[in-house]
Order: structure tokens, then C-alpha cells, then sequence
């Protein structure tokens, strides 16, 4: 009985594969891209190159060439995610904990004047629920003769303004970060 009822819904059914298709909406892309977009823009309209590099780095690049070694509190910090030892006797690898491997490798292939951000998915081991494992950050880099920490106030400024408003009020203050010497913080 159930067989003879479908046979008859698919003679009522018929379809004509000769009609075109439906439309299917584009999609849009996700929000968190499109801000990085964003971003990436106004830093090329500053002059800054956009550099990427890899998410799973070795410790040299994460930490080492940073000067953090093993026993630096910044290490703390940032605690990570290792991935198991290669069978070649490799150092292990890990997930970068921040984008500033991309900026030791740049540092390494070119010479001043180095003029660039390094925008990505970076991974942190955080147990608290007000951090995630993955986020994304923009870290910056400019490196030429007669560069200041006014500079940087400048283009942390053009930025904010940029980005948010002209008229967001901002604050510029010194802050202690052990993986930094001068630091600064923008409120």
C-alpha cells in the first residue's frame, strides 16, 4: 500500500529539469573578516604592508627570537597549546600566541624601513570565561631613522579616530607589560 502511494505522489509531483533553477542570496562575509578588512585598509592607507605568517610556529619564533626564554614571565602569560614532537627529533611546535613571529620573520628578510602590521588568529591556553582560546589581533611594526614613541601616539590616534569616530576621546598612558620595554596602553 505505501508503495503504490508514492508512485502516485511522484506521478503528481512531476518535475521539469528543463526549468532554470531557483536563486539562491549570496552570502556575506563574516563580521569579525570584514572588520579585519577594515583595519587592514586603513593601515595601507598609512603606508603599512599587511605581512601573515603561519599559526603553528616553533618555540624559536614564538618566543626565543623575542627574547623570552623559557623561564621569562611572560611566557605566563601566554601560556599555549603544543602540538606533540615531530619523530625527526624537531623542537615542538605550537600555536602562536600573538602575530609577533610574522614580524621577527619580516625583521629577518628585509631591512629598515620596515613598515608593517601582521593581522591574525592567535591561540592562548585561558581558563576563565571572559577569554577565549582563539582571537584574533593586529600587532604593528615601524622601524626607520628618526622614529619616536610620538609616532606611534600619532598612529594610534589617526587610527581610533579613523576606525570609531573623531569623536572618541582617547588616553595615552604608560603601562607595565613584561614583554615590552617602553610600554603604553590606549584607553
Amino acid at each position: 500500500m505505501q508503495r503504490q502511494q508514492q508512485e502516485k505522489k511522484l506521478r503528481e509531483e512531476r518535475l521539469d529539469p528543463t526549468l532554470p533553477g531557483l536563486f539562491c542570496e549570496p552570502g556575506s562575509l563574516h563580521p569579525l573578516t570584514q572588520v579585519l578588512q577594515e583595519v587592514e585598509e586603513l593601515f595601507q592607507k598609512l603606508g603599512f604592508q599587511i605581512e601573515e605568517g603561519p599559526q603553528i610556529e616553533t618555540d624559536y619564533y614564538n618566543f626565543e627570537a623575542l627574547n623570552i626564554p623559557a623561564d621569562h614571565p611572560a611566557r605566563d602569560m601566554q601560556d599555549t597549546f603544543y602540538l606533540e614532537e615531530t619523530s625527526g627529533g624537531e623542537a615542538p611546535h605550537l600555536l602562536r600566541t600573538h602575530t609577533s613571529p610574522v614580524q621577527i620573520r619580516v625583521m629577518k628578510a628585509q631591512k629598515p624601513p620596515i613598515q608593517m602590521i601582521a593581522p591574525g588568529a592567535v591561540y592562548r591556553r585561558d581558563s576563565d570565561v571572559s577569554h577565549t582560546p582563539e582571537f584574533h589581533q593586529v600587532e604593528g611594526l615601524l622601524v626607520d631613522r628618526g622614529i619616536t614613541f610620538g609616532h606611534l601616539k600619532g598612529v594610534l590616534e589617526l587610527f581610533v579616530h579613523e576606525f570609531f569616530g573623531q569623536e572618541i576621546a582617547l588616553r595615552f598612558r604608560p603601562s607595565y607589560f613584561p614583554f615590552t620595554e617602553p610600554s603604553a596602553e590606549v584607553d
